[in-house]
């Protein structure tokens, strides 16, 4: 009995020694494993606890301005609030939605979309799920954001174009960022981030985006924010304004000028270079495009026979008519086939082979040199000189004066065109067919396959009236930017092609002269000079040519003929040139109003404070030319 004590109090011993080293052992490992977690590796749970407790929200910077010369803002920005939902802070985003749908109207429908939308998105990228709130909204669901988990607030700024209509094609607009451009870039995925897509808010965007920043937040367990930490945060980079060489006067005037008209103007400063109005109708509220414009309205704007959308200043393409007998008269004498005084007989016609070539003018003018040939117009007189000249030397002329030419204005390249000066090579690998000489009659008086934008006839004008190679542009020059070198043209010729082209005007026979009353277009005493154009559209019919034709106003509004007119002055002191294109006009005369109202603005508000001595340089500038 005894011995059993003994056994059994041996047993327990070890038993009692088991369990002691057992926990002991135990001890030892949750000691070593807290040693461990607590001064090994705290900084690594520190930073995962901070990480649950503190969040960065990526912060937006404010774009950049787009600003007129003047410093008038044409793209802006204003304030905004909005709703977004991220997934991976509710555990039931249906119900955080409906619930949300108790304080503002929210249709099945809408969830639904933003359901789906989150579905292909991150658990923690935002989903807009109302824009534009009033702020009394707004201030209300701020309200019931502990009963919203998954609901944040955004206080931000969006875009907007005060002179939406006027300058839409200038400016562009800006849109989310398309899912393939996004490229897991966080601020291109934000739902409130919004990116250039056309005119200068996409050829600027990089100046115009700025750089984000990172707001530090600490947060409870459902993800709502309770302080935030700015001396931990990254303050975001605003985006650089942008001043355009634009005046955002002389584009209302442009527009309204060519109000009710398809069509578009181009206004440029002729010493500078620098583009003034840039006008294309009927035109578009951009404004729509930035918090997405419906489908139903842009198939509207998309189908629309007047093509709101597209810029006709820069990439519309029309022949050029008879503005550019003026080119072809200055080729003509730089070559030596002519003389101002040599005089060409029009009968109405001229025949070469077995077809005839028409005058515009059925009974023709008589005999005409080449001052009268531009005055009336006379399409016989350049079939002659320009068949004479060559069709190389006469494109060679045409690209002197900027045809063909695709300018860096500072708008994309997508938004500008470099027309077409067709020549042999062109129609032989184009067409198939050998260049004919009436091929170069046709181009020779600006039909046929010749084509060019209002942007390029502006620059064409204002060399021809300068003999410098103006350059156009959209961004400001320094002041102590050197003048446009001379293209090389013999002074007395570009003189002479003025003088002709202010008879166009100011004279009696002039195709421009007395269109609006006011005989010469003259304003207080500033003389202007220009040409008009009348583009073909449709071929006359021999039947239709022996009938006396069909009147403009009784045709289909496609059939019409375009008008054109280019124009520059005023003449003593040479500053600006406009080129007009009416779409569809009826003729040249319809274009002339619009020009001159356009023109006249910018002189009677001349010398503006960019150029004080505006008159004294022009002068310079033509002394120096002539000499």
């Amino acid at each position: 009995m005894q011995h059993d004590k003994h056994k059994t109090r041996a047993q327990f011993n070890r038993r009692c020694l088991v369990l002691t080293g057992l926990g002991a052992g135990i001890f030892m490992a949750l000691g070593a494993r807290m040693y461990e977690l607590q001064m090994l590796k705290q900084d690594t749970y520190r930073l995962l606890s901070d990480q649950n407790r503190f969040n960065f929200r990526l912060q937006l910077p404010s774009r950049g301005r787009l600003l007129d010369r003047f410093g008038e803002p044409v793209a802006d920005n204003r304030e905004s609030f909005r709703l977004m939902v991220v997934r991976g802070q509710t555990d039931n985003l249906r119900g955080a939605l409906e619930r949300l749908a108790r304080h503002i109207p929210l249709s099945d429908t809408r969830i639904e979309r933003i359901l789906r939308q989150a579905s292909r998105t991150s658990r923690f990228t935002p989903v807009t799920v109302v824009e534009d709130m009033d702020w009394e909204t707004f201030a209300r669901i701020n309200l019931h954001l502990p009963d919203l988990p998954g609901i944040t607030p955004d206080a931000s700024e969006v875009r907007t174009y005060p002179h939406a209509y006027d300058f839409a094609h200038v400016t562009g607009y800006v849109q989310a960022a398309p899912p393939e451009m996004a490229n897991n870039d966080p601020l291109l995925l934000h739902p409130g981030f919004r990116i250039g897509r056309a005119g200068a808010e996409l050829a600027h965007e990089r100046k115009l985006r700025g750089v984000a920043g990172q707001l530090k937040v600490e947060v409870n367990a459902t993800g709502r924010v309770m302080r935030e930490i700015s001396d931990q945060s990254i303050a975001p980079v605003q985006g650089e304004d942008v001043s355009l060489t634009l005046d955002a006067q002389a584009q209302h005037i442009a527009m309204e000028a060519l109000s009710g008209h398809s069509g578009a103007a181009v206004a440029l400063d002729m010493i500078t270079g620098e583009i003034l109005a840039l006008a294309s109708t009927p035109s578009f509220d951009p404004n729509t495009f930035v918090s997405g414009i419906g489908q139903q309205e842009f198939n509207e704007l998309n189908t629309n026979p007047y093509r709101p959308l597209f810029n006709k200043a820069t990439m519309g393409l029309y022949t050029p008519a008879s503005t550019v007998k003026s080119v072809a008269a200055l080729a003509i004498l730089e070559a030596g086939v002519t003389d101002q005084e040599e005089e060409i007989v029009c009968r109405g016609h001229t025949r070469l082979g077995n077809r005839d070539f028409h005058c515009w003018r059925r009974e023709g003018h008589g005999r005409v040199n080449l001052r009268e040939a531009v005055k009336t117009s006379c399409d016989v007189y350049f079939y002659k000189m320009v068949e004479r000249l060559g069709i190389e030397r006469y494109n060679e002329m045409l690209r002197s004066c900027g045809l063909g030419a695709l300018f860096d204005i500072g708008l994309p390249i997508s938004g500008r065109t470099e027309g077409l000066v067709p020549g042999p090579d062109w129609k032989r690998v184009r067409r198939g067919a050998p260049w004919t000489t009436g091929d170069t009659y046709n181009v020779g008086i600006g039909q046929g396959a010749l084509l060019a934008s209002p942007l390029q006839l502006a620059v064409m004008t204002a060399r021809v009236a300068t003999g410098r190679a103006v350059m156009p542009t959209m961004m400001l020059r320094p002041a102590d930017a050197p003048p446009f070198t001379s293209i090389g043209w013999a002074p007395e010729h570009v003189a002479a092609v003025d003088e002709a082209m202010r008879a166009v005007v100011n004279e009696p026979g002039g195709t421009a002269h007395g269109l609006l009353n006011a005989p010469g277009l003259d304003l207080e005493g500033a003389r202007m000079a220009g040409k008009t154009g009348t583009a073909q559209v449709y071929s006359i019919t021999t039947e239709e040519r022996a009938s006396g034709g069909r009147e403009q106003k009784d045709l289909p509004w496609r059939l019409r003929n375009h008008g054109l007119f280019v124009v520059y002055g005023p003449v003593h002191a040479l500053r600006y040139a406009v080129a007009v294109v009416v779409e569809h006009g009826g003729g040249g005369s319809m274009a002339v109003e619009p020009a001159w109202h356009i023109l006249r603005d910018l002189i009677r508000r001349d010398p503006s404070s960019t150029h004080p001595d505006y008159m004294t340089s022009a002068r310079l500038l033509r002394e120096d030319s002539e000499n």
